[in-house]
């Protein structure tokens, strides 16, 4: 583990404690009656962050890894079938934490957003598709960048152009981007209140009058490439490099954070493992910019 990681952790789990201290109600239920969790809810989210990072996929893999190297920083550790449990409670938690962490960063205020989705596998045998705990919200889908089919979900990303997560979503693979796009933003009204204004940089899947109308109706001017038979459309030069940057996003989730290696089988452990990378990506991207770094996206020093 790196020097850079250790801090980024210590910075994480005290920032995450402070906040359940200032608001108790964060934490995951449990009785007032019992007994009191040896491992606290803010050691429980630094850890998913850290396994995350340091590239563990298998849970079992990564408590053996925390057993042997993470003693000093967590004295405790619960079993395999705890941990998940735990965080799998969590997940509520998990999310506030990545708001809190997003508006806390200089990125939080960029006026310009890019909206994508990218897929997120979870299974390929037809048997797996037909027996699996996912199946009804798991569904065969085609990614264009691509050009492949795939069994699973999706997830949808609206992010800065650092590359900085605001807004997102999970859905079956033939969910319309679009309508997503738009429950998203009803979901976070007081994101769209605060950036009042704001440009989305889409693709060319983004389309339809009634669509862009909902957009300008919330304040938000939409960008995106012209489709066939269509006019050219304003800021046309732009799409060109910046689709390679909404691109670069996606693979940071896929390739450094193994987004499409989640090996989650319900619905409960597929969205705490989405989130839990979610998280990292976050986490990563706001020690970087309270440090002063230049790329605020970069995971060098932490995924070793």
């Amino acid at each position: 583990m790196t020097k850079d990681l250790n801090t980024l952790a210590t910075a994480l789990y005290v920032k995450v404690d402070d906040l359940l201290k200032a608001s108790p109600g964060l934490a995951p239920w449990r009785p007032k009656a019992g007994i009191a969790p040896t491992l606290s809810d803010a050691e429980l989210v630094t850890l998913a962050v850290m396994a995350v990072l340091l590239g563990f996929v298998s849970e079992r893999r990564r408590l053996r890894y925390a057993h042997a190297e993470l003693g000093g920083m967590f004295p405790y550790l619960p079993g395999q079938s705890g941990y998940g449990k735990r965080l799998r409670k969590a997940s509520g938690l998990v999310l506030h934490v990545i708001r809190v962490l997003a508006v806390d960063t200089s990125l939080w205020s960029d006026e310009v957003w890019v909206a994508d989705s990218t897929p997120v596998e979870c299974g390929r045998s037809r048997e797996t598709a037909r027996r699996s705990d996912l199946a009804g919200w798991a569904e065969y889908g085609y990614c264009a960048s691509h050009s492949r089919y795939f069994w699973g979900l999706r997830l949808h990303l609206v992010c800065t152009l650092g590359g900085l997560p605001v807004l997102f979503a999970l859905t079956g693979a033939k969910a319309d981007e679009r309508g997503t796009l738009v429950a998203m933003l009803d979901a976070a009204p007081e994101v769209v209140a605060a950036h009042p204004g704001q440009s989305i940089i889409a693709d060319r899947q983004y389309y339809g009058r009634a669509f862009e109308r909902d957009l300008t109706m919330r304040g938000l001017s939409l960008l995106r490439p012209a489709r066939r038979g269509e006019p050219e459309r304003a800021g046309a030069r732009l799409f060109k490099p910046l689709r390679q940057t909404i691109e670069s996003i996606n693979q940071t989730f896929k390739s450094q954070l193994d987004l499409e290696r989640h090996g989650a089988r319900t619905p409960a452990g597929v969205i705490i493992r989405v989130l839990s990378r979610v998280l990292a990506l976050t986490a990563v991207i706001w020690h970087n910019d309270a440090i002063g770094q230049a790329i605020k996206r970069s995971l060098i020093a932490y995924d070793h």
